[in-house]
């Protein structure tokens, strides 16, 4: 919560700028949880220093902005992307392969699951555009859907949560939780139609 109260101080001094520019920073690999950050945003607004529903638009606009800089910067110069210091520091080698594994098994639909993978979204979002393996707007549409999920939940817990942190913090746990939860369910809902179109790939190639 410590983290919390330092986002809540700085976003109430400077506003809806601040919440964008540090959404901005999350996208890019910040040590800076997004959760938090948007939790932080919709604190300030239950508090009286501005309207929850900008707020949220704020963090979609932020969350989009960030993750389609991220794409676009891996989309435009490819494999030489890696080379950089900062990006290595994000994309490892050894976290290269994982997502490389990852989109094997996922395919296209890792764009979605990505948002609520926080240590992985960067990386996933890089190897996607440096490779190639999806379109932007493929790629804006399947990550936008996740943050209209996503997004609401920290910002409207942040806003009715402004003035109970104790109750705010449960959520928070909560929240963590649940949306862990809801990635491991989509991830399942995935795997079982992947698993039933090979099967009925199967079939059609053995009744020819």
């Amino acid at each position: 919560m410590e983290l919390l109260e330092r986002l809540v101080t700085l976003f109430a001094e400077n506003g809806y700028l601040a919440v964008f520019i540090a959404l901005l920073l999350c996208g890019a690999g910040a040590p800076l949880p997004e959760d938090i950050t948007l939790v932080a945003g919709g604190v300030i607004t239950g508090l009286g220093y501005g309207n929850v529903h900008i707020m949220f638009g704020v963090g979609m606009a932020g969350v989009l902005v960030g993750d389609a800089g991220m794409f676009l910067l891996g989309h435009h110069y490819g494999a030489r992307i890696r080379q950089w210091r900062l990006v290595a520091r994000v994309l490892t080698p050894e976290r290269y392969a994982k997502v490389q594994e990852k989109f094997e098994r996922y395919g296209n639909r890792l764009m979605f699951i990505a948002r609520f993978l926080p240590g992985m979204r960067t990386a996933v979002f890089i190897t996607a555009g440096s490779t190639h393996r999806v379109s932007f707007l493929r790629f804006f549409l399947l990550d936008g859907s996740a943050a209209l999920i996503s997004v609401p939940i920290w910002v409207y817990l942040g806003y009715f949560g402004a003035n109970n942190h104790e109750w705010l913090a449960m959520w928070i746990r909560r929240g963590q939780n649940g949306l862990w939860l809801f990635g491991g369910v989509v991830v399942l809902i995935v795997l079982l139609l992947w698993w039933r179109h090979r099967r009925r790939v199967a079939c059609e190639s053995g009744t020819r």
